[in-house]
């Protein structure tokens, strides 16, 4: 696995825009020396990636800002989730710590042990997920400093079937799942998401997942930052678990693509 892929990568948009789309679960990419750290045999971290990738949402993501009127700004994860995982909290108030899967996890989706017994992830925090928040923030703060808003959208997919290693596996599945904040997350955002994503079938509010990516700095304390979660179920667009995208790949990155503008109009608001 190739060493040479930028960590993160942040995509410039139109100056006046307020969107940041944030990929974080897209790569494969794992470095040589995080790769030696897994105990899985090639064929088995193969299988994991299938499951535990975003495939193709870096892609629904590039769509999305062709097709916006006004050019939204992307924050994409270079490397696999199976390194860091951005998104999780780093320290215990992270509730996926019970089954393994903190910042830096130590269990499959399956619940197999994924790194060696006393595992100590201090050095993958201090060198991948740190640097990557402070890029995330620095990116909504310039946002913030342009045009006095930011809105995350946060790209994601998700499985037909629940896999092991969800908390909150057993609630609705709906093809379009909207991950909100009650602090960060304004019903008009949800509401512009939920008519931009009509024509897929319908969408669910947190279930199966919950919650928004807004980095720490922000967090529950800078109300001109709003997030959404888009959760996307992948028999939607592609074939699972880790195949190839259908045509609508290209229709989720259209509707997300309007979802962008329809923010954008509500931030400037």
């Amino acid at each position: 696995m190739a060493d040479d892929t930028p960590a993160f990568r942040l995509l410039p948009g139109a100056a006046r825009s307020p969107v940041i789309l944030h990929v974080p679960h897209a790569s494969r990419e794992i470095p040589p020396d995080v790769r030696r750290g897994i105990v899985l045999d090639d064929e088995a971290l193969e299988r994991e990636l299938d499951h535990i990738t975003d495939a193709h949402t870096d892609r629904i993501a590039a769509g999305a800002a062709a097709h916006a009127i006004v050019t939204p700004w992307r924050f994409v994860n270079g490397r696999s989730r199976l390194v860091v995982d951005p998104e999780r909290f780093p320290d215990e108030r992270e509730e996926m710590l019970a089954a393994g899967m903190g910042a830096v996890y130590t269990r499959s989706t399956h619940k197999e042990r994924l790194r060696a017994e006393g595992f100590d992830p201090k050095e993958l925090i201090a060198r991948c997920f740190e640097p990557y928040a402070q890029a995330v923030a620095e990116a909504v703060d310039a946002r913030l400093e342009a045009v006095g808003r930011c809105v995350v959208i946060d790209v994601h997919s998700y499985p037909t079937g629940a896999l092991p290693y969800e908390l909150h596996g057993d609630g609705p599945r709906p093809p379009v799942c909207l991950g909100t904040d009650p602090f960060h997350t304004p019903p008009e955002l949800a509401d512009a998401a939920r008519r931009a994503f009509a024509s897929f079938g319908g969408t669910g509010l947190d279930s199966p997942f919950a919650g928004t990516y807004v980095p720490l700095r922000h967090y529950g304390r800078d109300r001109r930052v709003s997030a959404l979660m888009v959760e996307i179920r992948r028999d939607v667009y592609m074939s699972e678990p880790g195949g190839p995208a259908g045509p609508g790949r290209e229709a989720l990155a259209e509707a997300l693509g309007g979802l962008v503008d329809a923010a954008g109009r509500a931030a400037a608001g």
